[in-house]
């Protein structure tokens, strides 16, 4: 758009310039040919009337001589030439650009997913669907949102999916499934509305408020999706593993492999190691399939790679193994107070806060507004709030805010005056995460990726999300283009980035798969890795 306005600019000048430059030739022309004297300014008024054919004044019968006769036919026909050249270059191009970029209003796509208004929590569950090959379309309201995406190349019309028109433009006859995240209050309509038009569609809703999931229930929707609420329970549980130093949270794939997220606390036994030397895996048989290192995730971490403070390490193995395995990731010398402190008590404060509560757990909750549960009304970024809490003595502190700035704020505080307490972040776009874990946070999961994971387990019928509340994702999905392949082969570490865990192979679990292991047909992978090396994987061998 910004080279059009210049072309555009451009072309303004180039006239100007020329009607200059005709009304000096004209001025002249008059007074050589015909001994006439005009000014500028009449010249101008008799060029623009030759030029735009609006007639020629009272100038035409003063054109006397044959010298003034071919100086006026020359400017006659180079304006013509000049409009000539002008529409197909400028004006045509324009008219057809305005036109392209109206945004679209119905989709012809079959067997798709429509998806009611777009977030960057859809963004996460698109890029789930385009690596499982299943066609999707946006519903937005915002014409420019809808331009922006369909000059990304991704499906969207606008419209306003409570009304029947907007849901029979996406092609709801045709779609396999509804997903309606508009409003809490909103939702139920475009559920009703997307009912009514089709009794056997798949409705998939996502709620905010727990106090709404039972209208969206009552409206019809198949699936109510509450992530705030999930979210809250992953972060007080992290907050839990820290405050206990108790193997309490892992992913049970079977009798002899488990998968958990350990936290390396600067003064522990393996911060500092490399991997290698802290030898993991000859002593207790696990191993570190991933890490989260400065910020970054590490799918596959070379050994000589140094278990700083704050790793978080994702490692597979037996249950005894992982817990004699976490006794070695927390500090010697812990806290005297076990305490948490929970910054903000909206949806997801409040499930942190019960779910602490139901763990024996102390905490001091704190909130910009006093209401029941709330221990201490101020700003978790104000140092004088934060004094007030006795920060200091607290092991934890889990950040439930709404907003990312304010989550950043409050992070950079805390490592400012209370180095020593872990702080524990709540996120809504992943584009954030860095940035908190740059300010010091020690861990950080954000609401989108939770949402479209969640949404992404719903929707997939060849892919079950194990974890769609943790940092890394786990999923158990076959892989048909791998088959009669070995891992190494197929290059699922090296090239895809991604570990297989583990292998269901009629009825059997299979730990620890070597890179020399082949894939057979019906076999059912437990895959580990980020969301866009899972995305990956997923795209590569489906």
């Amino acid at each position: 758009m910004n080279t059009w306005w210049r072309r555009i600019g451009f072309s303004l000048v180039a006239v100007f310039g020329l009607l200059v430059v005709y009304s000096l030739v004209y001025q002249w022309g008059m007074a050589t040919f015909e001994g006439e004297q005009r000014t500028v300014f009449q010249s101008a008024q008799t060029v623009i009337e030759i030029l735009t054919t609006a007639g020629f004044g009272g100038d035409a019968d003063d054109w006397t001589t044959d010298g003034m006769n071919l100086l006026v036919i020359w400017i006659n026909l180079s304006g013509v030439l000049l409009v000539f050249l002008a529409l197909p270059l400028f004006v045509v191009p324009l008219f057809q650009r305005a036109l392209a970029t109206q945004p679209a209003e119905s989709t012809d796509l079959t067997d798709h997913v429509i998806i009611c208004s777009h977030t960057e929590r859809e963004d996460v569950l698109r890029n789930e669907l385009e690596a499982a090959g299943i066609p999707y379309v946006f519903i937005e309201s915002n014409p420019e949102t809808v331009t922006e995406l369909t000059g990304d190349g991704i499906d969207a019309i606008v419209g306003d999916p409570e009304q029947e028109q907007t849901l029979r433009a996406a092609n709801i006859d045709d779609a396999r499934a509804i997903v309606i995240d508009v409003a809490d209050e909103a939702n139920p309509e475009v559920i009703l509305t997307a009912r009514e038009l089709r009794d056997d569609l798949r409705i998939i809703s996502v709620a905010e408020d727990s106090e709404v999931v039972t209208y969206h229930r009552y409206a019809g929707a198949d699936t109510v999706v509450r992530p705030r609420q999930v979210l809250g329970h992953s972060l007080a549980r992290k907050a839990a593993l820290s405050v206990t130093a108790e193997l309490r949270e892992t992913i049970e794939l079977g009798e002899r492999l488990e998968i958990t997220e350990l936290l390396v606390r600067g003064d522990s036994e393996l911060a500092g190691q490399t991997i290698a030397a802290s030898r993991i895996r000859d002593r207790l048989g696990i191993n570190v399939i991933g890490m989260w290192h400065e910020g970054q995730f590490v799918p596959v971490p070379d050994p000589e790679t140094v278990i700083d403070e704050n790793t978080i390490l994702l490692v597979a193995g037996q249950y005894d193994a992982l817990t004699e395995l976490t006794s070695r990731t927390v500090s010697p010398s812990q806290a005297q107070s076990q305490r948490v402190i929970v910054g903000g008590y909206g949806e997801v404060g409040r499930t942190v806060s019960e779910t602490l509560s139901t763990a024996g757990i102390s905490q001091t909750v704190v909130d910009r507004v006093e209401i029941d549960g709330v221990d201490v009304v101020g700003d978790i970024t104000d140092e004088d709030t934060l004094a007030a809490v006795d920060i200091e003595t607290a092991r934890s502190v889990v950040l439930a805010l709404d907003d990312d700035t304010t989550a950043i704020y409050a992070t950079l505080v805390l490592e400012k005056i209370a180095p020593e307490t872990e702080v524990i972040v709540r996120a809504n776009e992943t584009e954030t995460v860095r940035k908190l874990y740059r300010a010091g946070a020690e861990y950080v999961l954000a609401l989108s990726t939770v949402t479209g994971r969640m949404l992404s387990s719903v929707l997939l019928e060849d892919e079950e999300v194990l974890t769609p509340e943790t940092q890394f994702e786990i999923i158990r999905t076959t892989a048909p283009k791998l088959v009669g392949q070995s891992l190494d082969e197929a290059g699922v570490r090296t090239r895809l980035g991604c570990t297989v865990v583990a292998v269901e192979r009629n009825g059997e679990l299979l730990p620890n798969p070597g890179p020399e292991f082949t894939v057979e047909a019906d076999d059912a992978l437990i895959v580990v890795g980020s969301d866009d090396t899972v995305n990956r994987f997923l795209a590569a061998t489906q």
